[in-house]
Parts: structure tokens; sequence; C-alpha cells
């Protein structure tokens, strides 16, 4: 009997990667490898000064790396000390400054990426790229005309005329405000479906990642902690550190824990502010709410017991600053 199967290729590959900078022994990454599959989207995230952008650039081939390497379709992608022009022609990055020529209107800024040997194709893709990011209305405008977010959505154009596979995006929601970050977070999840590539995106903000990534990657202080998909990381984070960078856990200790009545032997235990019940009928410990943020159709609370402070979710937008109340684990995760 034959049994077929699809099994995604590994387009990009990092081995034992690492790069330090010596004005800062502390900085830089250490010893990180990882695999990115065809139309996958990784985010990688962490705190600032945690070595997501020197972990793309060193994919991007524009640091020269100390050890290890990265291999894109079983080609070495060389540093700056081996070849003039970084990457590789298949991947292209946006960095947060977009490259973008300023004099330039909008399609010449597109269409250059592009060679003159066939100008009918030349136009007819330039203009296929701009429909696919909306731009059209734009193809006439100067870049010095353009807002933050329309430079953002022209270098990005810019980066995909020229059949390229991977995408890399460094912080690439960091000029926009809320609406426009929407409208491009919902661009770049269909550009993978209609275009078959790949993007890995850093960003210091987790909601990207959890929003847009198949997986995600999170670094601190230069190393992997975790990398796996969106649910997999935030249901079963390995540290405290990722529980808390996702989703705002609230982290005890062993101690604290029993101090509010849960039972673990765990060093330290870590649950999600919506795993917290809150009612108003309290037996045994008094918490007390200290605060309450209005978030619309939710509350966040930040409860007191005996100066340990606990962060919860409530729908029901009925508790107010100084309620006594009783609270519930619904779950925590241990370490």
């Amino acid at each position: 009997m034959n049994y077929l199967c699809q099994v995604k290729k590994a387009i990009l590959s990092v081995k034992n990667l690492s790069k330090q900078y010596q004005e800062n022994k502390n900085s830089g990454i250490q010893d990180i490898s990882f695999d990115l599959y065809e139309n996958e989207f990784l985010a990688i995230i962490g705190e600032s000064g945690s070595g997501k952008s020197t972990l793309l650039k060193s994919i991007y081939g524009l640091l020269q790396t100390d050890a290890g390497e990265i291999i894109f379709q079983n080609e070495k992608i060389k540093g700056p000390n081996e070849q003039l022009i970084p990457g590789h022609k298949k991947m292209k990055m946006v960095t947060q400054d977009f490259s973008l020529n300023i004099y330039a209107k909008v399609y010449d800024n597109i269409a250059a990426m592009l060679p003159n040997t066939d100008i009918k194709h030349k136009q007819e893709k330039t203009m296929q790229i701009m429909e696919r990011l909306q731009i059209v209305s734009l193809k006439d405008k100067k870049i010095t005309e353009l807002s933050g977010g329309e430079q953002q959505r022209v270098a990005i154009a810019k980066a995909l005329v020229c059949d390229t596979e991977i995408l890399l995006l460094d912080e690439p929601f960091s000029q926009l405000d809320s609406l426009l970050k929407n409208q491009l977070r919902n661009d770049l999840k269909n550009l993978i479906s209609e275009m078959g590539i790949s993007i890995v995106l850093v960003s210091h903000d987790p909601a990207d990642g959890l929003l847009l990534g198949d997986k995600i990657l999170v670094l601190r202080n230069g190393t992997l902690l975790q990398i796996d998909t969106i649910k997999k990381v935030y249901n079963e984070p390995n540290t405290p550190y990722t529980a808390k960078l996702l989703g705002n856990a609230n982290v005890l200790t062993k101690q604290e824990a029993t101090q509010i009545g849960i039972k673990t032997n765990a060093n330290k235990i870590a649950f999600y502010p919506q795993w917290v019940s809150v009612k108003n009928n309290w037996l045994g410990k008094k918490f007390e709410i200290e605060n309450v943020f209005f978030k619309g159709f939710y509350d966040e609370l930040t409860i007191n017991c005996e100066g340990i402070r606990i962060n919860a979710l409530q729908l029901n937008n009925s508790y107010k600053k100084n309620d006594q109340v009783q609270l519930n684990i619904d779950r925590f995760i241990e370490f």
C-alpha cells in the first residue's frame, strides 16, 4: 500500500549561530539553532537588548558571525567579510528606516528592483505587487509625501517584487498606529498564502507574534529560550520569563503561592490573568481590589493579598476599587 504525505521543507536552517560585540561581551547571540519552513511565519520576540535584531541581521548576512552558519536553499549565507552584497537574491530585509529613495516616486522605488530586459513584464509585476499591498493610488507620489504606514507598505512591496522567498522584517509596526498596524498584520498574513513566501519578523511586542506567527522564537540575553507553535509556547512556556512576556502572567514563588492558598511543590508557578476567577463572596484569604482598568468589554484588575499583587481579567465590569473578593486560580504552570 502506498501512503502519501506532504512534509514541509526547511527553506532556511540556522545552526549554532553566535555573535558577540567587542564593546559588550554580554550582548549579541549565543548558539542559536532553528529551521524555517516553506510558507511559515516565524516571529522572533524578546525585550530590548535580547539579540533579536542581531539574529535577523546575521541571517541576512549584514553581520559577520563568530560561529555557526545559515543555510538557505543548500547554500551558505556569507557575511560582509565574504561578499559585497549581503544575503541571497531570494531573500530580502525591510529595516525600520525603510531604505527608500525619498526623491523618487513610489512606482519608481519598486520598479527599480527589476531589470529593464523586459519593460512590459517589469510594469506588470510592479503594478501587481502594488495591488497586493493596496498602494496603487500612491504610485505617482514621492516618498516624502507619504505617511509612515504608507512608506512601510512601499518598502515591503519593493522587497517582494523580485520573487522573494523569505521576507525579513525588523520591527515593522514600530511607527504605526493601532489601526494601520491591524491592516498591515492582515496584509502580511495574506501574503504568505497568496505568494507562497516565508516571513521572519522581529518584534518587541509579543502581540505581533501571537497574532501573526505560525511559530514563536523567544530570546533573552542572546539565548534561545523556546521555539514552537504559538499555542504550545503560550500554554506550555518553559520559563516564567516566557509566560510573563507573552501574556503578562502572574509569577509567584512557592512561598507566595502557599500564602494565597495554592498548593505546589514547584519553586515557581505562573498563571495568566484570564485564568483567575473573581467572586464577590469570599472565604478564607482576604483579597482587595487595588485598581480597576476599563478595557472595553472587560476590566483588568490589580488585586492585593498581604502584599502579593495579582492581575486578573474579568468580563462583567462589576468590580470597584477596594472591593473585598475571593479568588480561584483555574490553572497554573509549574517551573
